[in-house]
């Protein structure tokens, strides 16, 4: 289907479409951009590079919270198989949690005003 920023999907899923399909969340993974829940991140620019705070601590994923950018960035620096893997289970554990918060919205009766506050906040270069 192809829809697959998470702002894309935020917003189809306000006009009711309930089911997604692209290859986005791993392919971007691998090319170091990280969706969080902050912002989209290039783990490749120096800025990581001294920045030992875990990918992005609003997740419940274990490795979103175990390894640190610093870490992830010099695993990519250095063409590590492992940083392709820790970027696309970060990714995929992203757009988990993201719809998992819509349902949440939706259920709660506030979807409407919760996606136009995430859209900004998700489409935020990091």
């Amino acid at each position: 289907m192809g829809v697959g920023t998470p702002w894309n999907i935020l917003e189809c899923i306000g006009m009711g479409v309930d089911m997604f399909d692209c290859v986005m969340p791993t392919r971007n993974g691998r090319n170091a951009m990280l969706f969080t829940t902050q912002g989209v991140i290039n783990i490749d620019n120096k800025k990581w590079e001294y920045d030992f705070s875990p990918i992005d601590e609003g997740l419940p994923c274990e490795m979103s919270n175990y390894y640190s950018k610093a870490y992830l960035r010099h695993l990519f620096k250095a063409q590590e198989i492992l940083a392709l893997t820790i970027a696309s289970v970060h990714n995929l554990s992203f757009y988990l949690w993201l719809v998992g918060e819509a349902r949440k919205h939706i259920i709660a009766g506030d979807y409407a005003g919760w996606k136009n506050e995430m859209v900004v906040k998700l489409k935020t270069r990091l």
